[in-house]
């Protein structure tokens, strides 16, 4: 199973809610365009709107770098307006990995399924 899902996390700065917002609308258009192996990417905010999750499925590693490359500058954007950690869940590529080593990132390996 090469499917990765990924949980996002970001903590908005104070008084970066707008900025982040239009990073966000931004990042959902390009992946609607370019992104036909992202299964799933959809964010939500919590009720004060401190913080937002983005809940993403890839097909595979190579979706996931895709996504990366894509998002390029769009990522730098949301990082100087938010702190990030994240969570990976499945099995990703070394390539992936060394990609990501400097980012927040907890993995979880697949244990079982139904």
């Amino acid at each position: 199973m090469d499917k990765l899902q990924i949980l996002a996390r970001f903590r908005i700065q104070d008084g970066k809610l707008a900025s982040f917002k239009q990073i966000a609308a931004t990042c959902l258009s390009m992946v609607k365009e370019k992104e036909p192996d992202s299964l799933q990417y959809e964010w939500y905010f919590n009720p004060d709107e401190t913080e937002c999750v983005v809940v993403e499925a890839y097909r595979d590693s190579n979706a996931l770098l895709a996504h990366l490359g894509n998002l390029g500058d769009l990522f730098g954007q949301l990082l100087a307006v938010s702190d990030l950690s994240a969570e990976v869940y499945g099995k990703p590529s070394e390539e992936l990995l060394q990609a990501t080593n400097q980012l927040d990132v907890k993995l979880y390996s697949l244990h079982q399924y139904a």
